[in-house]
């Protein structure tokens, strides 16, 4: 008897699940948790509600209810669904909770401890009209990659392109239309360059993946690693545990990969044996699948590694199945 681990990407908290979901993301590793506890196998498989960021907030303000509101609602709606899907959940958690803020802090403090975080002056989007700082979906414009028309200002989910501040093609501030102006912040920055080498090796003798999630890794590691910014000026989400950065909280990219780890964790403490997550991530000869869509795939297979390789004493993942969108008429549903 094996045991296996099954991730599931986390869906955000701030509208319905849809039917892109199901085929993606849900009905996937639900058939391959199925088909590994008819083998007799012990299955591990956990997800949430993505809780943070900026889908809540932005959510949030257009219906002039707190981020809170907003991402309580939709877990409950979406957890509801997906009982009623009868896809079958070791655990189905949240972000906003205790022992996940306690999970992302301890791994945030360890990885600055270690050098692999550190602060340093930064470019972003602001709107003189809001008076405010733009992260990640406050900000639209063109990619300048793709020349998609309706980007957010973290990442193109046409060609899977994630960007920093600045790089968009007529950003406007999604609220008020304003173009932004770039000011000078502070933001805590993962060090993925010092990770370069030891993903290359890791990437290389990946024959089970899919194609299209290797190449898609291997062209980023190509174009060589940058270091990231893992913080973002903003109140909702999961505050940066130092004293002075009570302004700032922990990209949600960065904590909800976390995620898997902290549900784990969760979920043993739930079957009365708090040390039972470890036989699922730290023995060598347990498998972990990461079931996601393809505009996930480089917070799978550079960011998580990455972070896991840092912290140290955890699998990896053995496997990315992503699956490209499900499209109706050559539009994404």
């Amino acid at each position: 008897m094996a045991k296996v681990l099954v991730c599931v990407a986390w869906p955000y908290a701030n509208s319905l699940i849809h039917l892109g979901h199901v085929a993606g993301s849900l009905l996937p590793p639900d058939i391959f948790s199925r088909y590994h506890r008819l083998k007799g196998n012990e299955v591990l498989m956990v997800s949430g509600s993505d809780q943070h960021g900026t889908p809540i907030t932005v959510k949030a303000e257009r219906e002039g209810v707190s981020p809170l509101e907003i991402a309580e609602r939709y877990h409950k709606l979406n957890k509801k669904a997906i009982e009623d899907l009868n896809i079958e959940f070791s655990l189905f958690t949240k972000t906003h909770t205790d022992n996940h803020f306690q999970v992302v802090h301890n791994i945030f403090l360890d990885l600055l401890n270690k050098g692999y975080l550190y602060q340093k002056d930064t470019l972003q989007y602001f709107c003189p009209h809001c008076d405010k700082f733009l992260p990640d979906r406050y900000v639209e414009g063109i990619c300048p990659s793709c020349g998609n028309e309706e980007v957010r200002g973290d990442q193109c989910e046409l060609c899977g392109k994630t960007f920093e501040g600045g790089e968009l093609i007529e950003a406007r501030c999604v609220h008020c239309d304003t173009s932004p102006e770039m000011r000078e912040t502070k933001h805590y920055f993962i060090k993925l360059s010092a990770f370069q080498e030891p993903l290359i090796d890791w990437v290389k003798d990946k024959e089970h993946w899919r194609s299209s999630v290797k190449l898609f890794t291997q062209n980023w590691l190509e174009a060589g690693l940058q270091d990231r910014p893992i913080t973002r000026d903003m109140s909702w989400g999961i505050p940066v545990p130092l004293a002075g950065q009570e302004e700032k909280v922990i990209y949600v990219w960065f904590e909800a990969v976390i995620g898997y780890l902290s549900a784990s964790m969760e979920w043993a403490k739930q079957h009365g044996d708090a040390d039972a997550w470890k036989a699922y991530w730290t023995d060598p000869s347990v498998r972990g699948y990461y079931f996601l869509g393809k505009d996930n795939i480089p917070f799978h297979t550079i960011i998580w590694p990455a972070i896991l390789m840092g912290y140290g004493g955890l699998n990896l993942p053995y496997d990315v199945p992503a699956n490209e969108f499900l499209t109706f008429k050559g539009d994404k549903v």
